[in-house]
């Protein structure tokens, strides 16, 4: 058609309207029917002929000049395209963007603004300001392009265009001023023209869009507060999304996200209601028993800690039952990815059951803490290659470190054997990576500066093999283990020493100089206090003094050099290192800055003697005892 129609003729398109009306409507009503039939085939079908009927149907209406009298249908069509495409993709695309862009142009069309204006690129920002300054734009269409103003909040809400949502909601609400900080205001303030029973049907109406965007923005909003720590503002967000149209899988994290923000604000009591809420939610539960297992913890309820997480790992462990989406704009679309700060994150199962092991192992459940390492490490290993180059660390989880928590955890529970079986395997697996000795000497005698890069648990693994053969009785081959670590720490040099502490080193590959340190003290007090159970006073002195000079803060070495001063009877040495001693513990104690992995800090709970006060008093009581005495 080569003609352009008059506005509000009663030509060709009005003959058509009623037509073009009714297969609107029935299109909608066949994408409703497909709605209702569950996760099927036909649903699916249904829903895709629907979608191809409304894109064939916008097509006829777009082929012919825009008319006013029949705008309001058409944008009415295109609203219902991109609703059920959106929802059929689960996402908005670019092609969305266009579909509203055109729209916008065919009612400039209609308002003689055409020409340069439209070819100059306006952009749908310039668009949306275009088409609602318009002069002459006709009552009928407002209805309609709240409509699609609607779907473009929805579409610059889900891709973070703050800044072009708020201009369009101002102007839509015809206010002149405001920041992004004033959405969720302007969203409440936002009225769309109230549907008529004779408009054209739709999947979704622009009341709906209003009362979804509300919910979506309050709790998007809500849980950035909370990562950034201004939790009366996350408070407030979050029960203002609460309060709204808010499905049930999206009300589960809301409430889960009100648990934290009261638990983090002192509230424990209101905390827990809001997680027994949600968890009453029934179809997503693992962030409330995660934030659960927080709150127990928090509140020093071990064992309701404990179960919170081992009813995570079930929950983790079944499939969840799907629902199908509904043909809808809904909150879920509106959303971001989980920020890996969020609260709302619960983890892998193998994640989750490196939580549940390591808290077992740090709160004394060993039997526990065993049992759930050797399930991780199963669950782990399925797959894993016998021999490799580097060790890899699925899900964020640093699989050497999983090896030698296992190991200290199945000492701890007096499974030593079962615990060597797990060194030797993270050794096997990891044998390309061991530094060949003979080249290691030749190197030292060139004074080469390049020392073999030897990983540190690499050392650890035999300091924890000594502890297991410690435990087995064998003083002979733990103090060979433990010589073997000594050998590696003191040998090989991790590749990052000479970077600098700002060095970026793989997780797993290196660790801090403080942990490195207590490390080799551990591994110095652990043999020497072998010597001392074989008799060796004097060879175990001089590994507790070097565990001193090695590791200045580990008080533990400075006591065992202590006693085995005091054994020796080398009285004057042992009267200086008391007063020492003596002087630090009036000293103001310093938190530690660092932390120590959770494999070093169970070895170093093994040799730690076992009342610091008591021996310092002992000592004290003996030093004033006759010297010939």
């Amino acid at each position: 058609m080569s003609h352009q129609t008059p506005l509000g003729s009663s030509g060709p398109q009005a003959n058509c309207l009623g037509l073009w009306r009714e297969k609107n409507d029935q299109l909608v009503r066949q994408a409703k029917v497909a709605e209702h039939l569950g996760l099927s085939p036909r649903r699916q079908k249904l829903a895709q002929d629907a979608l191809e009927g409304l894109r064939g149907l916008l097509h006829s209406l777009q082929g012919l000049p825009a008319a006013v009298l029949v705008l309001p249908l058409e944008l009415t069509v295109i609203c219902n395209f991109i609703t059920l495409r959106a929802s059929l993709a689960q996402g908005f695309t670019e092609d969305q963007a266009q579909d509203i862009q055109r729209g916008l142009e065919r009612v400039l069309e209609t308002q003689k603004q055409v020409g340069p204006k439209l070819e100059c690129g306006l952009g749908l920002r310039g668009l949306w300001n275009s088409v609602l300054h318009a002069a002459s734009l006709p009552p009928e269409l407002l209805p309609a392009l709240h409509h699609l103003a609607g779907l473009q909040a929805a579409l610059w809400l889900s891709t973070d265009h703050l800044g072009d949502l708020t201009l369009l909601l101002q102007t839509l609400n015809g206010s002149q001023n405001g920041s992004s900080e004033d959405l969720l205001l302007h969203l409440k303030t936002w009225s769309p023209p109230a549907k008529e029973p004779d408009d054209p049907h739709t999947l979704q109406g622009a009341q709906g869009l209003r009362d979804v965007l509300l919910t979506a923005f309050a709790y998007r909003q809500g849980l950035q507060e909370l990562i950034a720590g201004n939790l009366p503002r996350a408070l407030s967000s979050l029960h203002e999304a609460a309060s709204g149209l808010c499905p049930r899988a999206v009300l589960v994290q809301v409430y889960t996200a009100l648990g934290t923000c009261l638990r983090k604000m002192g509230n424990p009591q209101r905390a827990m209601l809001y997680l027994i809420t949600a968890l009453k939610g029934g179809l997503i539960c693992g962030p409330p028993l995660l934030e659960a297992s927080r709150l127990y913890q928090q509140l020093g309820n071990t064992a309701a800690e404990l179960e919170s997480l081992e009813l995570l790992v079930e929950a983790l462990s079944v499939t969840p039952s799907s629902e199908a989406p509904r043909f809808l704009i809904e909150v879920e679309l509106l959303l971001p990815q989980p920020d890996p700060a969020s609260p709302l994150r619960c983890g892998t199962l193998s994640q989750v059951k490196h939580l549940l092991a390591s808290r077992c192992l740090q709160t004394g459940r060993t039997e526990d803490a065993a049992e759930h390492y050797l399930d991780l490490l199963a669950l782990l290993l399925d797959g894993w290659e016998p021999k490799f180059s580097r060790l890899p660390c699925p899900q964020g989880l640093c699989m050497p470190e999983i090896f030698l928590e296992a190991a200290a955890a199945l000492i701890q529970a007096g499974q030593a054997q079962d615990a060597l079986t797990i060194c030797e395997e993270l050794l096997r697996r990891t044998s390309s990576l061991l530094p060949k000795m003979p080249w290691l000497w030749k190197d030292a005698r060139k004074g080469t500066k390049e020392s073999p890069h030897c990983p540190p648990w690499v050392s650890a693994a035999y300091l924890l093999q000594g502890q297991a053969w410690v435990q087995l009785g064998d003083s002979k081959q733990a103090i060979s283990e433990f010589s073997r670590c000594l050998e590696l720490l003191f040998r090989c040099i991790p590749k990052d020493k000479e970077q600098g502490p700002a060095s970026n080193c793989e997780q797993g590959w290196c660790m801090s100089d403080e942990a490195l340190q207590q490390l080799r003290a551990a591994a110095l007090i652990s043999r020497g206090l072998e010597w001392v159970a074989s008799g060796q006073d004097t060879r175990a002195l001089q590994d507790f003094l070097l565990g001193v000079q090695v590791c200045p803060g580990n008080g533990d070495a400075s006591l065992h050099l202590l006693q085995t001063l005091r054994r020796l009877n080398r009285r004057d040495e042992a009267t200086a290192l008391w007063r020492k001693l003596e002087a630090q513990t009036k000293l103001p104690q310093e938190n530690a800055t660092w932390s120590l992995p959770l494999y070093l800090e169970t070895c170093l709970s093994w040799i730690r003697p076992p009342d610091h006060e008591t021996l310092l008093e002992d000592f004290r009581t003996s030093l004033l005892e006759p010297c010939n005495q």
